[in-house]
């Protein structure tokens, strides 16, 4: 179990590009609508932030971000006793299921270089769902409150992604609820850094995540860890 909650921490870390990509303006967007205040403003202009809020600041993305590996956890759970019955009920081979985790990884990394874009079709899917959740963001914005950043993370966290999608056969292959929310926890955890780096408008870092070259040295790696778990899964198996 250990060794599939680092390796979906890593994935998680990897992928900061796509996270940037995917989930950056929903940041700028919540980041904005912090610094409504005009006080808030104005003194970020003079750079002179009072203490009170720039904790109400980390508070509230906090609780986004929370939300956020909250929904992962729950889809983790879900997916993860749907092995379990699958395991239980026809007979299916954890170190099956773990092959099909594996090619979702090559698939990722294929993905992440942009040489082969079959996630994105496994994306459409999740859009028919996105459609009745997605409306429920308007009941939280503005976003003013601990309690509406934690909703609005919990609503973003359903928000069709491949790179989620990837990780959740992981959760699959686990065959156990349990393990399969810690997976995606820690799948979350894994993307906070790039996203708080958004929220904080570390330029630099953001600008280094998502240059060309680091992105498909990241995704080159991700696809020899995918074959590499394809291998040990065979094995396990024959």
């Amino acid at each position: 179990m250990e060794i599939d909650l680092l390796s979906a921490f890593i994935i998680g870390l990897l992928s900061a590009g796509h996270c940037l990509a995917m989930c950056g303006g929903i940041t700028s967007m919540l980041t904005s609508a912090i610094s409504q205040d005009p006080l808030l403003k104005n003194n970020l202009l003079q750079n002179n932030v009072p203490k009170e809020k720039t904790q109400s600041k980390l508070v509230i993305i906090l609780c986004y971000n929370i939300g956020r590996i909250g929904s992962y956890a729950i889809l983790g759970a879900i997916v993860g006793f749907t092995g379990s019955i699958a395991a239980k009920s026809i007979g299916l081979p954890l170190a099956g299921l773990r092959i099909i985790a594996g090619i979702f990884l090559v698939l990722l990394g294929l993905y992440l270089g942009q040489w082969l874009m079959i996630l994105s079709r496994v994306e459409s899917i999740g859009k028919k769902l996105w459609q009745y959740i997605s409306p429920l963001s308007k009941k939280v914005i503005p976003v003013n409150s601990p309690l509406k950043a934690l909703s609005l993370g919990a609503i973003w966290g359903w928000l069709p992604c491949g790179l989620v999608y990837s990780t959740l056969t992981w959760s699959l292959a686990s065959g156990d609820p349990q393990t399969g929310a810690f997976i995606m926890a820690s799948f979350g955890l894994g993307t906070l850094p790039a996203l708080l780096t958004m929220s904080f408008g570390l330029l630099s870092i953001k600008n280094f995540l998502k240059n060309n070259t680091v992105r498909k040295s990241i995704a080159i790696i991700i696809i020899f860890y995918g074959f590499y778990s394809i291998y040990f899964s065979y094995q396990l198996i024959f």
